[in-house]
């Protein structure tokens, strides 16, 4: 029997409900990278629990051809019941396995309720095709406790994203280039995807959300996956979905800050007190919550400065509010 919506127990950050554990390092309202595993081949767990991944996902949906689902779910279930924690991408609402998935992991709950999973267990579910609240609603009522990144992935999904975001059980949402493309026939350079980027990010912001999930660049490292995920970022995006261990470290890194704006909070907030921490002018607030902002994700994600501020790596004011 479905457990009814309003017994569902919401994740909420920063209340003792994030406990750092391989498979999740980072706290998941942060999150950059997103390594998707296909559960078919549990040889690759390990390797990418000990890769530079913020988040590992075990995934039962795309990667796993059909013959092969029940046996990836049973690797899953027997990696997080043996001291492992990760997260699972999960077949799609109304698919013939989404309900063998909610009462295979639903096994998996008891070291996991309370946010708790140090010791291993479900540590939250990716959902496959999203395109409605309910699909949300029903995975995060079955699931109770587990944060639900929503994957949306169809035009019918983007026409409703921003329900899905509003949606109770929505943690966090995320963007299914692939299959998005394929529906749509758009195609995969910035401008062609730069509206569908957009209503996430605007989606995010106006429920409350974490920033959204990019989708990954397929194949792709060094040079091409540092500018696709400077995309990302320029988009508003906070988060990327990786395809292999070794392009890990590069979506972290582009989706931490910068040198440059460490340089530039360090230094704002450096001459804000000297000058009395006084307000001066309209952009001191807006510059100042931006200067904290940055220092306080540089320390989460573990970022140090190298460079101190000067004439020649300074930024400009990051507000339009900018006086003199």
């Amino acid at each position: 029997m479905t457990t009814p919506l309003s017994s569902i127990a919401p994740f909420t950050a920063g209340t003792g409900t994030f406990s750092p554990a391989p498979g999740q390092r980072i706290d998941p309202t942060l999150a950059r990278s997103w390594l998707l595993v296909n559960a078919a081949q549990p040889e690759r767990f390990a390797p990418a629990e000990d890769s530079a991944a913020d988040i590992v996902v075990l995934d039962i949906e795309d990667a796993v051809a059909p013959k092969d689902k029940a046996a990836a779910l049973q690797n899953t279930v027997d990696w997080l019941t043996s001291g492992h924690t990760a997260w699972v991408r999960l077949n799609g609402y109304g698919t013939p396995w989404w309900e063998q998935d909610m009462a295979a992991l639903a096994a998996t709950l008891p070291t996991a309720l309370g946010g708790t999973v140090a010791s291993g267990g479900l540590a939250g579910v990716v959902l496959a095709m999203v395109e409605s609240t309910d699909h949300v609603n029903e995975t995060a009522a079955r699931l109770p406790g587990i944060p639900v990144v929503a994957l949306v992935e169809t035009a019918r999904g983007l026409q409703r994203v921003n329900s899905i975001a509003a949606a109770r059980g929505t943690f966090r949402l995320a963007f299914g280039i692939g299959d998005f493309r394929r529906d749509t026939g758009l195609g995969d350079s910035p401008m062609a995807l730069a509206y569908t980027r957009s209503q996430f990010t605007i989606a995010a912001k106006a429920t409350g959300l974490p920033g959204p999930i990019d989708g990954p660049t397929v194949g792709s490292t060094g040079v091409k996956l540092a500018e696709a995920t400077a995309v990302t970022a320029e988009f508003g995006m906070t988060g990327k979905i990786c395809l292999a261990p070794e392009q890990c470290a590069a979506v972290n890194e582009g989706l931490s800050p910068s040198q440059e704006e460490l340089a530039w909070a360090h230094g704002f907030l450096t001459d804000f007190e000297a000058d009395g921490g006084e307000i001066r002018n309209g952009s001191d607030l807006p510059r100042k919550a931006r200067a904290e902002k940055i220092l306080s994700l540089a320390e989460a994600f573990g970022v140090t400065s190298t460079r101190y501020p000067d004439q020649d790596n300074s930024l400009a004011a990051p507000s339009d509010t900018y006086h003199y």
